[in-house]
């Protein structure tokens, strides 16, 4: 199996500017932001979406710790949203499980995301 953009990141064969990370996740600054704050959340197990037999309760609960990780560093109440893209119609570039983790932008504003 070729290995993802993503798992290339998590080797260190590739750059990336590294939020947070432990021993199950990985999470990274966004190359092309749509908000002020854009972090990707990215599991070291590869797994292709959440469809995949691979992504289970273990590692949804450790995603879910991950944004309310984040959502604590964040100033005040101050709003965010997770996003998941699963498959290519919904706008999954890199077959790799990831959440979007963005903050700082109302992303439903001016018809950006409805």
């Amino acid at each position: 199996m070729q290995k993802t953009l993503f798992s290339k990141i998590i080797d260190r064969e590739i750059p990336a500017q590294i939020v947070h990370e432990d021993s199950d996740v990985i999470v990274i600054k966004d190359i092309n932001p749509v908000a002020p704050i854009h972090y990707l959340i990215i599991p070291k197990t590869v797994v292709k979406d959440m469809k995949d037999p691979g992504f289970d309760a273990r590692m949804a609960a450790i995603m879910v710790k991950t944004v309310q990780y984040l959502a604590a560093q964040l100033p005040g109440d101050q709003a965010f949203n997770i996003i998941a893209n699963n498959g290519v119609a919904a706008g999954q570039s890199v077959m790799h499980l990831h959440w979007h983790f963005i903050s700082g932008r109302n992303i439903h504003e001016n018809g950006f995301l409805r």
